[in-house]
């Protein structure tokens, strides 16, 4: 038996809920990773954290237009999503051009050199392999979770402004 479908209320309030959190977490993260990779000097780094930044202020952009009854919010809160899968794709991009091999603690030199002689590979090969293998790894979480969220707000732009015309049509009856 199939749950019938959520009222256009509950759905209003569950992508506020969503949106809030993920706008929320995304600018504070990744202000984080901004501020320290400016403190180290790494501008590009610190770019990338404040585009990824930016991503999360227009989500929670997005939210403020929602609460104050505007559906275009749902526009914001889509280009949102669209923007932090294009800044993590261009990070990796940028990562997969120029793989930097990292310095290797003595600690794991046996470890990674075991791993690499079972793969034929050598130390370098094997750690420009892991990479890149992680690189790719981070862009297709990306492209699934970023996607799925742009996604998922499209699909409740018309429940959402059913919602907000039903909440304008109270407050105007109320009157």
């Amino acid at each position: 038996m199939q749950q019938p479908p959520l009222l256009p209320r509950e759905t209003l309030l569950r992508v506020l809920r969503l949106a809030k959190l993920d706008g929320s977490t995304i600018l504070i993260i990744s202000g984080a990773f901004a501020l320290l990779h400016a403190m180290g000097g790494d501008v590009s780094g610190a770019m990338v954290g404040l585009l990824v930044a930016g991503a999360g202020a227009i989500e929670l952009h997005g939210v403020g237009q929602l609460h104050e009854g505007e559906p275009r919010g749902m526009d914001w809160l889509v280009a949102s999503q669209l923007v932090l899968l294009f800044s993590i794709l261009a990070y990796c991009a940028v990562k997969l051009a120029q793989v930097d091999i990292p310095p290797v603690p003595d600690a794991l030199a046996p470890m990674i050199d075991a791993s690499a002689e079972r793969l034929d590979m050598t130390r370098d090969e094997y750690l420009r392999f892991i990479q890149r293998l992680s690189i790719q790894i981070v862009a297709g979480i990306s492209i699934l979770y970023q996607g799925g969220m742009a996604l998922y707000y499209h699909r409740r732009r018309l429940p959402v402004r059913k919602a907000l015309q039903e909440m304008a049509e109270d407050s105007l009856g109320g009157m």
